[in-house]
């Protein structure tokens, strides 16, 4: 039988680690990747948690901050090989702007303790 006080401690435990893992990869896109190395911890730590944060909402801000680390790594890697062409700096800046987009989205949704991208 699961304690209660036991339970409540890990669910605060993961929305403060959601909180960090949020501020840390806000932290690596707004100094434009000086603090890249903050990202890549934030998705080690997302890794390493995610197993613990099953089964609760805090799984799905996890999946959520996956999500935008690979999809925003992948447009700008693509933007980046386009600015030989002079045209990816457009996307480069999209990429940037979408990223953030989803960061406060997401942040906020954890703020009202909802999922994010729930309307």
């Amino acid at each position: 039988m699961t304690n209660p006080d036991t339970q409540e401690t890990k669910t605060i435990d993961l929305k403060t680690i959601v909180h960090v893992a949020y501020g840390m990869f806000a932290l690596g896109v707004i100094t434009a990747g000086f603090f890249s190395v903050a990202i890549l911890a934030t998705m080690v730590l997302i890794y390493i948690k995610r197993s613990d944060a099953s089964g609760t909402v805090y799984a799905m801000h996890f999946d959520w901050l996956t999500q935008t680390f690979w999809w925003g790594l992948l447009w700008l890697a693509l933007s980046g090989l386009a600015t030989y062409v002079y045209v990816g700096w457009i996307g480069i800046i999209v990429a940037t702007i979408w990223v953030l987009y989803r960061l406060l989205t997401g942040w906020l949704a954890l703020l009202e303790n909802r999922t994010p991208g729930a309307n």
